[in-house]
């Protein structure tokens, strides 16, 4: 993972009118905290965030050139820890930035991607989209890669099969489950799951007489 820079402000307005000023102006409400610091309230450019998680993944480490109130500068290396997306418009709303320090461990969840295609006659169920991971934090991998290619029925690939880059130590637990292929169900098998027959019907109620 490259290190990348990004020049941000500091905020003096909170709240969430605040909030909104500060996206409406293009820039992304964030927190840095970590080591022991006060917890430091930033505007970050919309924009080349986004360019940054989007090139880096969401555990991207950068560089920030912070300007305080008086125009100086300080710098801070920071790990993007969370990323908060509006559920229906897909912007970002807040992020939250962790201090760290060159040659310093971290732990962060990394996405597992999939790759090849199982046996033909094959289901694959994915349990685990990410594992937990320890590394540098300069040093952080981006996605880990699992390959299920001609995997046949039976095959289950647990935490502790996942290859790390070197330097990395998996945090998770190594007996859970990742990956597990299993033999299709037959079309016959899928309709004898299915109530075809008695699905959506209702049985009127016989007529009865209240003078009978």
């Amino acid at each position: 993972m490259s290190e990348v820079r990004l020049t941000v402000e500091p905020r003096t307005e909170f709240g969430k009118g605040a909030a909104r000023r500060t996206r409406r102006a293009g820039k992304i409400p964030a927190v840095l905290y970590g080591h022991g610091i006060d917890p430091r309230h930033l505007a970050l450019p919309a924009l080349e965030f986004a360019r940054v998680i989007r090139e880096n993944g969401q555990n991207a480490v950068i560089t920030l050139d912070v300007k305080d109130a008086d125009s100086a500068e300080a710098t801070q290396l920071a790990l993007t820890k969370t990323v908060t997306v509006h559920p229906l418009k897909n912007y970002i709303e807040h992020v939250d930035l962790l201090v760290v320090k060159r040659g310093e461990k971290v732990t962060v969840e990394v996405p597992i991607v999939l790759t090849g295609q199982s046996a033909p006659g094959t289901l694959v169920t994915q349990d685990l989209d990410t594992v937990q991971v320890e590394a540098d934090a300069l040093n952080l991998p981006e996605q880990l890669e699992v390959s299920i290619d001609g995997a046949t029925a039976g095959t289950q690939i647990n935490a502790s099969q996942v290859s790390l880059p070197k330097g990395s130590t998996l945090v998770t637990d190594p007996d859970a489950l990742v990956v597990a292929v299993a033999e299709s169900p037959s079309e016959a098998a899928m309709e004898g799951a299915v109530d075809i027959e008695g699905a959506g019907v209702v049985e009127d109620k016989p007529e009865t007489s209240e003078n009978a």
